[in-house]
């Protein structure tokens, strides 16, 4: 396995050579490999959790924030999971060569437009071992190639991981190359990374600002970043309030460290008073401390809750903490929204569908929710048997990245000696 004895230079065009054969394999052969990998990650579930306690030693030891830890930690069920993802994503239809469109010319040239691999594809993550297999296999279905990156708080799990990965997938008749692991080099070696150009075709980092803004200094490479997730639900005048409280209790509590996850709650002054003292006491009882604004805590009955700061509109928690405002309209809540937001996901509690329409045009997100929860925004929840990360870019993957956005397109054009004239 390749893990950084050669330099990144070497990884990579070994990367790219292995992109050649992937992006010609039939979808017996990929699906074949990954159902491989997926036995062998039971198989050795052992050996992977060995691996991990040594990073969870070190983070103990290095007083890594909760939040953090949560996402280090494999258990058996969490290898189960990520094996059973990769036969989610084995079982699905291949998308390379799907024909997105066609037509034929006046003059008898027949044209398709045809999904193909990227080629090479660079992961960066943070403190999540199980990204190593759910990229790993995106990429080798959709036909890339794959340069995996994870960080030093979690380099035992990955190197595990993409031990087993390499081994089975090279024996189940996959390219040398196809999968590697660089770790261990520090700022200079993801700027190496980040600055191969011709050869990798895209990054994707999936980690904290820090990481993104390293990467925006020195890449040169196409970059799709995996944002964060300052998520909003707002609850309208005419909502559902039983809906609403189960919802915005999903969407903070199930999982609070997850980009996902609700970190604002909105509420229309017309069910304020009905609302927020069950609702806040509920989120209160489940171990969340809220903040609010004048309103909000006027309206709070017993429950306790804070004053919030203007930085609490802008923050991504990750944690039991949740900021509540009190707004007068749907479109008061539009504005809030997409002037403190991530762009990640957002939703709206509603029987009003002209409310619910207007939330759906006016909210500027990757995903937008009605009369749902935030924690649906996921590859694994949308179909697509696992995802990368979450883009809340615009141009050419937004929300959940998975196989067809691992994908780029070529025209194929037929025809019969025609000649332009």
């Amino acid at each position: 396995m390749a893990v950084t004895a050669l330099s990144v230079a070497d990884i990579c065009a070994a990367a790219k050579r292995a992109s050649r054969v992937l992006a010609t394999l039939d979808s017996r052969t990929k699906n074949a490999a990954l159902e491989a990998i997926a036995g062998a990650l039971i198989a050795r579930t052992a050996d992977i959790l060995e691996a991990n306690a040594h990073d969870l030693e070190a983070a103990e030891a290095s007083g890594l924030a909760q939040h953090l830890v949560d996402r280090l930690t494999l258990d058996e069920g969490r290898v189960d999971a990520i094996a059973a993802q990769v036969r989610d994503i084995a079982a699905l239809q291949d998308v390379v060569g799907e024909v997105i469109g066609g037509h034929r010319l006046a003059n008898g040239l027949d044209v398709r437009k045809v999904r193909v691999p990227l080629g090479v594809v660079a992961v960066v993550y943070e403190a999540r071992p199980n990204v190593t297999i759910d990229a790993a296999a995106l990429c080798l279905k959709s036909g890339n190639a794959i340069v995996l990156r994870g960080s030093s708080m979690a380099a035992h799990s990955n190197a595990a991981l993409a031990g087993i990965a390499v081994e089975t997938a090279e024996s189940a008749g996959l390219p040398a190359g196809a999968i590697s692991l660089v770790a261990g080099g520090g700022h200079q070696e993801l700027a190496e990374l980040a600055t191969q150009t011709g050869v990798v075709d895209l990054i994707i980092p999936r980690g904290g600002e820090g990481l993104k803004a390293a990467l925006k200094n020195v890449a040169t490479i196409p970059v799709i970043y995996a944002a964060s997730g300052n998520c909003h639900v707002y609850v309208d005048a005419t909502a559902d309030l039983d809906a609403a409280e189960a919802i915005i209790l999903n969407a903070k509590v199930q999982k609070p460290s997850v980009c996902n996850a609700a970190e604002k709650l909105l509420v229309h002054a017309g069910v304020a008073e009905a609302f927020l003292p069950r609702a806040l006491a509920a989120l209160a009882d489940a171990g969340v401390t809220l903040r609010g604004d004048a309103r909000a805590r006027a309206s709070a009955g017993l429950a306790p809750i804070g004053e919030a700061t203007e930085a609490d509109w802008d923050t991504e928690f990750l944690a039991l903490e949740l900021a509540v405002g009190v707004v007068d309209s749907v479109q008061e809540a539009i504005d809030h929204i997409n002037a403190h937001g991530s762009g990640h996901s957002e939703a709206i509690v509603t029987h009003d569908t002209d409310a619910a329409r207007a939330f759906e045009l006016g909210v500027d997100a990757a995903c937008v929710y009605v009369n749902a929860s935030t924690r649906f925004t996921d590859g694994a929840e949308y179909g697509m048997g696992a995802e990368i990360g979450n883009s809340t870019q615009k141009l050419h993957a937004r929300g959940p990245i998975g196989m067809r956005e691992l994908c780029t397109f070529k025209y194929l054009v037929e025809g019969s000696g025609q000649i332009r004239r």
